[in-house]
């Protein structure tokens, strides 16, 4: 193994292991030292050193003996769904970095997917990425390898996001290769869909202004339904999920997939 190989295969490792301490945490509320050295086979100082990276990227706060989500990770609904199938959503969000290149331009909205998509994404260099989110954009400009465009608009403080119309003429301003998107819901009737009027609103320009759009949808969304629409399944070009439509709904999800070529991509 070259010394270029092994410094990339030990960078890996770290990003790992440190991905795993903020799922930890953030599914928890908090964690120990003790508890987080166990969980990933490491010495205590590792996990120190980890944790002072850690909440220096803003991803969590220290605290004597361990570390916890940081303040202002949030609040309610949304700091509640980044608790909710983590592993899923981890799962979800390095198999989609992996479909993007240096060059490309991104829309990202908001989301807990999104945001653990954001944070693997940063590892990859020389992207552009435009996101009403201020999690997002923290996540890329943190990593230090692409360009973060944030949009403006009424800011919500729950889920650190920017909405309406001063965000959708924003959103009309730029020209993306993709637009990455979470949903509230999917189904074969009426495709991707979202709890919140503005939330949708904002997607929907993204969509508009991009050549292609992927959506992450962990497998609790199949099936479910959702108040606001943002695009039919021939709206939307890439899938990526955490498993296969179950069996009740392969026959019928999976052949209205098929006929709007939408091209699913299972997580490993």
């Amino acid at each position: 193994m070259t010394s270029q190989s092994k410094q990339k295969s030990a960078r890996m490792k770290v990003q790992n292991r440190q991905s795993r301490i903020v799922a930890e945490v953030r599914a928890h509320g908090k964690a120990t030292v003790e508890h987080l050295a166990t969980l990933t086979s490491a010495s205590r100082e590792t996990i120190r050193r980890d944790l002072t990276d850690l909440e220096n990227l803003g991803k969590l706060q220290k605290f004597h003996g361990g570390a916890m989500l940081p303040r202002g990770f949030g609040e309610g609904a949304f700091r509640q769904r980044m608790t909710e199938n983590v592993a899923a959503k981890i799962s979800i969000a390095k198999t989609a970095a992996a479909l993007f290149q240096a060059g490309e331009t991104l829309f990202i909205d908001t989301g807990s997917t999104t945001l653990y998509f954001a944070e693997q994404l940063a590892e990859v260099r020389g992207l552009n990425i435009i996101t009403n989110s201020t999690d997002v954009a923290m996540a890329i400009s943190g990593g230090g390898q692409s360009s973060a465009y944030l949009l403006g608009g009424s800011f919500g403080h729950d889920n650190r996001q920017t909405v309406g119309t001063l965000t959708t003429a924003q959103i009309n301003g730029f020209r993306a290769h993709h637009a990455v998107l979470t949903v509230g819901a999917l189904d074969a009737r009426s495709g991707a869909m979202d709890f919140d009027l503005e939330e949708s609103q904002v997607a929907r320009a993204m969509i508009a202004q991009s050549k292609s759009v992927t959506i992450l949808a962990d497998k609790a969304k199949f099936n479910a339904l959702a108040t606001f629409a943002v695009c039919p399944l021939n709206g939307f070009d890439r899938l990526v999920c955490d498993a296969p439509p179950p069996a009740e709904l392969a026959q019928q999800l999976g052949a209205a997939l098929e006929a709007a070529q939408v091209d699913v991509v299972v997580a490993t």
